[in-house]
């Protein structure tokens, strides 16, 4: 077995490093592991420079994984990365994804026994990378007002132990009561499939099926097949809207008539100000974004 770094997040908790020190049990049984704690992109780039041959391991969540990748893609470094997942995040969709185990152990071991596999990356128009999945609308504006409760929660309560997880959950009440619908024209390879003249609730471009800790927004993505999943929902007025939340938990929203749901290499957004959620991270107000995916742009260890 190739001899590992495994890159982990300075600001993890108690918990997470009892969780970490488990895996590195049964990854020590088995070959060498250097564990390098990082806290800025600077730190985080020193390491990787240093990686050398070694298969790079992710201790945490997605938003490790993104800035990771992010790091490799713009040293030129990820074509011939081959990185693993132990799952310490919050959400960890992107192991999910790709049936990587949750339990920390079972993540370890598919380590040592799985093997890699090829995955595309989503790339917009100025270079930024997405690993699962960037959407704009409803969505992402929920994320915005939830960092936002997020921020001023934290305070209330004692390191870990506060509010601020309430956050997102009322971000998400806040859409809901006042849906942010946007109108825009989306283009998938070249087409139009929505236009300015069709006010829509999200559009979601997915290399990964879940977001949000498992909520399958793309249910039928696969990181692995040189395509991204798009969905549109115009699911506007408010039964509309009830009915889209009751077959999203599900994942069986593609089967409404008002969700667009297509395979695609291209897919970019215009038109009036939208925010936008790429790895959990927000950005915006946009008038434009175009995405377009680069097939296997490295390789990631998963369960045989």
């Amino acid at each position: 077995m190739d001899p590992l770094l495994v890159i982990t997040n300075s600001d993890a908790g108690t918990a997470d490093d009892e969780s970490l020190q488990t895996a590195l049990g049964v990854l020590r049984a088995h070959t060498s592991v250097e564990v390098q704690a990082t806290s800025d992109p600077g730190e985080l780039n020193s390491a990787l420079h240093r990686a050398g041959s070694r298969r790079i391991v992710v201790a945490g969540g997605d938003g490790s994984l993104h800035a990771v990748v992010t790091t490799l893609y713009r040293r030129n470094d990820l074509k011939n990365a081959v990185l693993g997942i132990l799952p310490l995040g919050t959400g960890n969709d992107f192991a999910r994804a790709n049936d990587i185990p949750l339990d920390i152990e079972e993540a370890a071991q598919v380590l040592v026994e799985g093997s890699p596999r090829p995955m595309d990356l989503i790339v917009d128009e100025v270079g930024e990378i997405v690993v699962n999945h960037v959407h704009a609308g409803a969505g992402a504006q929920a994320s915005r007002r939830g960092a936002k409760w997020k921020d001023r929660l934290h305070a209330i309560g004692v390191g870990k132990v506060n509010l601020g997880r309430l956050g997102y959950p009322i971000g998400a009440l806040s859409a809901a009561v006042k849906p942010p619908f946007i109108r825009v024209r989306v283009e998938v390879d070249g087409e139009v499939v929505v236009d300015l003249d069709q006010p829509v609730l999200m559009v979601a471009v997915g290399n990964g099926a879940n977001v949000g800790g498992g909520t399958e927004l793309t249910p039928y993505a696969d990181p692995g097949d040189g395509k991204v999943d798009v969905m549109v929902s115009r699911a506007i007025g408010p039964i509309a809207r009830l009915g889209y939340g009751a077959k999203l938990v599900s994942g069986r929203h593609p089967e409404r008539d008002d969700v667009t749901y297509l395979r695609a290499s291209t897919v970019s957004v215009s038109g009036e100000e939208f925010w936008c959620s790429a790895d959990g991270e927000i950005y915006g107000p946009e008038r434009h974004r175009s995405w377009r995916v680069e097939p296997a742009a490295y390789s990631l260890v998963v369960p045989r």
